[in-house]
């Protein structure tokens, strides 16, 4: 099986794939419409597995361990049963391994540890650039220095130096490595240990290896049958291979055991006597180096199931060997596919990670992983979280980010440890959307296939490729525009979201509504806080957020919040919250300056809780998940701690940057307008204080979706302060669809007072009599899922997000919409502005478009 696949084996395989997929629809019913790629992360359990786990449970009785009942000694025979199986399944002799049971191969691996940090003289550490996160750990502890091997030529090289210390100095030594990396599946040689234990010569005893096979034996057989040719210690994870039970083992050399008799913790069931009272004296079992080392009572019913799985498996996929050709077989499959992605001007979509020596056709140097990266037609790299995005809501399950695999992806990347600090600093966190800095990609797409994977998962991933990722189009090149000043709009609709996340209360028709600095008056003010996390709740997480509907009673003084979804019997439909901000409303020890932080999109924050158990209980009960009510801070106050992070998109980046000369548009001065990279405050929206889209660039959007048999979207799902449209009267086929993209300023004018709107430059005065609020472009609004969630059902649709990443995708990016925000202290001077329904619009650019 180390071999290339070659052209008879053909047949075997797609014989073998019809089997699998058969059995899927019975075995896998969780599945449904999904396709799962992810079987680095876990794979799958089956129902057959689960049927059999609960007869077994229903038809024995099992006690604790560590007793004389007959239920406990039973229970200890099974127990034994299933260690002696663990071994088996690696072809490891019970006279020359051990099996201690462990929570995963992380448990396994800190247990190592623990066990070498308590040595005399410590230990010394190296490991593998493509090791798991939790091998890279152990350098910590390892007092005696540590060092991170770049290359396997590097430790080729290392096992042939020689120590310059005698053998009462040298410290004991650790080795760890992976044997199949969990980034791209690439095999690690397995003879280093034996090479490791030869070239140690008179100090061998203090030199020892360490395995992670977790990613190995997730598809892959494991022989350890010449204990002499084995590692000292090897983890793994059984729900990689099986989907469950959630248990490890940590398999040890007997030869070896003695490195971990150095811990000096012990647990409940590892010791023979105890004393406490006057004296501190303990004596550790004397029997196998499990019994030393398994701490406390052992997860029986995992260690239970585990005998099922072996069973189960064994039914279901035969052999391990043929679960390591067939996954070999669709990852060559899918890989040659990627391979073949082309744009139409040629340039290819993927760049794949993997060694020049592996081949996706060879069981010795490479698993059933590919890491890759997607690239537009341009060769700018696509954003994985819009990657993400999209194979959500196509019922596609892949990983992306770093992997657990530092190492690995920075090499793979080329990331120097200064880039990685930059990156750090530069707010790049673990499921951020900010993955793409300095024109460089800061983590990779892993697709990784499992026993139950088939060709059917191949063939629907790359048509999902191609249909949102394949450019099948000439590139469209910037069109002139006569005029850089566009009039005839006005505004349609204005709503605030006073909650967070919630639902929206569009602001009546008459009203004449405040601008602050931070946004609408009394938009995005509240917020509901997870009371484990303190995180703000969102409706990507919980979709009934949408069915939470405020109102602002100006007069009363009310905020009124309605739940128009299923109620839990005597839970209110309604709540009332005052808009003053009198102390007593809030906790005493939750006020702004203290330590107890909340989270908001990434931001620490002083949120002042509501401290009535009756608004927790409403919001708690209404959505399912225990949290609070939060306010931040008073509104219109510009005091805000919290900043706008909207900025111009690339493809704003030329229109911003041109200099106008056309129409009656004159560019302010750079002493007129305030630099825009300068912090503006805001409260509690994702990103900028305003949100403006364009009924005009909706209904465009719109005749796309139905041009593909979609639903039309609503402007609600959105989520804007400000809806812009066109004036009706004007005639059809003069709608200017994304014209707002072109803005760099617009101005908001009192209906009353328009005649010269078509006039006015945004650092132009105003009349005394006259209201106008001047706005400053930010920048796109980029997009997520939360645009598919209907905001009167809270229930997931495709669209807008699916024709969005079709039509409105810019570098790698889904935008609609724009951010913006007050330029400069307009209205009486007071940093403030006004905006009513009907209001004029008038936008201000460049003479540049994108014909999209």
């Amino acid at each position: 099986m180390d071999d290339d696949l070659g052209p008879s084996d053909n047949s075997d395989r797609y014989d073998y794939n019809a089997r699998i997929e058969a059995l899927r629809c019975y075995e896998y019913p969780m599945l449904g419409a999904s396709t799962y790629l992810d079987h680095a992360g876990t794979t799958l359990c089956s129902k057959s597995l689960m049927d059999q786990f609960s007869a077994d449970m229903m038809s024995n009785l099992l006690a604790n361990p560590h007793s004389a009942s007959s239920s406990s000694q039973f229970t200890t025979r099974r127990v034994e049963a299933v260690r002696a199986r663990v071994l088996n399944f690696v072809n490891a002799s019970p006279d020359q391994f051990d099996v201690i049971f462990v929570a995963n191969a992380t448990a396994g691996i800190k247990l190592v540890m623990d066990s070498f940090r308590e040595h005399a003289t410590g230990f010394w550490y190296g490991y593998h650039k493509d090791a798991h996160t939790s091998l890279v750990g152990v350098r910590e502890a390892a007092g005696a220095g540590h060092r991170c091997f770049e290359s396997d030529d590097e430790v080729v090289d290392w096992l042939h130096g020689k120590d310059e210390v005698g053998e009462d100095l040298m410290p004991t030594r650790l080795f760890a490595y992976p044997a199949q990396s969990n980034m791209n599946g690439r095999r690690l040689p397995l003879d280093w240990p034996a090479r490791i234990r030869r070239s140690g010569g008179e100090h061998r005893h203090k030199m020892y290896t360490l395995l992670d096979a977790a990613s190995y034996v997730s598809t892959s057989q494991l022989d350890l049958s010449d204990a002499s040719l084995a590692p000292d210690f090897t983890t793994l994870s059984f729900y990689k291979i099986f989907g469950f039970p959630d248990l490890g083992a940590l398999i040890v050399r007997r030869d070896s055991g003695h490195a971990l008799e150095h811990r000096r913790y012990f647990g409940g069931g590892t010791v023979e006597v105890v004393t406490c009272v006057n004296e501190q004296w303990s004596i550790r079992k004397e029997g196998s180096l499990h019994q030393r080392l398994e701490d406390g009572t052992l997860p029986i019913h995992s260690i239970i199931a585990l005998d099922n799985a072996f069973d189960v498996h064994e039914k279901l996929f035969r052999t391990h060997e043929d679960v390591s050709s067939h996954t070999l077989y669709v990852a060559k499959r899918l890989h040659d596919g990627l391979m073949s992605l082309k744009h139409k001007n040629g340039m290819p979509i993927c760049q794949i990670y993997n060694d020049f020596q592996c081949s996706y056709g060879n069981t010795r140097s490479q698993g059933p992983i590919i890491a890759f990266n997607l690239k537009d037609s341009h060769g700018s790299w696509i954003s994985n979280a819009e990657f993400e995005k999209l194979a959500t809501l196509k019922n596609i399950h892949v990983r992306s980010g770093t992997l657990c695999n530092p190492g690995g992806v920075a090499s793979a990347l080329a990331l120097a440890p200064w880039e990685l600090k930059h990156n750090f600093s530069a707010g790049q966190r673990c499921d951020n959307e900010n993955d793409i800095i300095s024109n460089k990609p800061t983590g990779v797409i892993r697709v990784s296939f499992g026993a139950m994977s088939t060709i059917g998962d191949v063939k629907e991933f790359l048509k999902f490729l191609h249909e949102f990722f394949v450019n099948k189009l000439d590139d469209v090149e910037p069109q002139s525009r006569c005029s850089s000043v566009t009039t005839g709009f006005y505004v349609e609709t204005l709503m605030i979201y006073p909650i967070k996340s919630c639902g929206g209360w569009p602001v009546p028709y008459q009203s004449c509504w405040d601008v602050n600095p931070e946004g609408l008056a009394w938009d995005r003010e509240w917020c509901l806080i997870n009371q484990s996390t303190r995180s703000a709740l969102n409706q990507k997480r919980y979709p009934a957020m949408a069915l939470l509907k405020p109102c602002i009673d100006l007069e009363q003084g009310i905020l009124r919040i309605r739940y128009n979804g299923s109620l839990p019997p005597n839970v209110p439909s309604e709540i009332e919250i005052p808009l003053s901000e009198e102390p007593n409303l809030y906790h005493d020890n939750i006020i702004r300056g203290s330590t107890n932080k909340s989270h908001v999109c990434g931001d620490s924050v002083s949120a002042r809780t509501y401290a009535s158990s009756r608004v927790s209980s409403f919001f708690s009960q209404t959505l399912g998940i225990p949290c609070y009510l939060a306010r931040f801070p008073t509104q219109g106050s510009g005091s805000s701690a919290r900043h706008a992070k909207a900025h111009l998109q690339p493809h704003q980046e030329t229109l911003r940057n041109k200099q106008i000369t056309s129409g009656m548009y004159q560019t302010p001065k750079a002493n007129d307008v305030p630099d825009s990279r300068l912090p503006r405050p805001i409260l509690l929206s994702n990103e900028s204080p305003i949100l403006v889209i364009s009924r005009s660039s909706l209904n465009r959007l719109n005749e796309a979706i139905k041009c593909a048999s979609g639903k039309a979207a609503s402007a609600e799902v959105f989520r804007a302060n400000i809806i812009i449209a066109e004036d009706p009267s004007f005639p059809p086929g003069i709608e200017q669809p994304y014209v707002e993209d072109t803005w760099q300023h617009l101005k908001i004018i009192s209906a009353e007072h328009t005649s010269r709107s078509a006039n006015i430059s945004p650092n132009q005065p105003s009349k005394p009599s006259e209201r106008s609020t001047d706005l400053e472009i930010l920048g796109s609004c980029r997009r997520c899922q939360m645009v598919c969630i209907d905001q009167t059902t809270a229930e997931r649709n495709e669209e807008p997000f699916v024709t969005l990443a079709k039509t409105r995708r810019f570098n790698g990016k889904v935008y609609f919409g724009q951010h913006v925000g007050l330029l400069g202290s307009m209205g009486q001077g007071t940093g403030q502005g006004k905006v009513k329904i009907g209001d004029k619009v008038v936008g201000y650019g460049s003479d540049l478009v994108y014909n999209l």
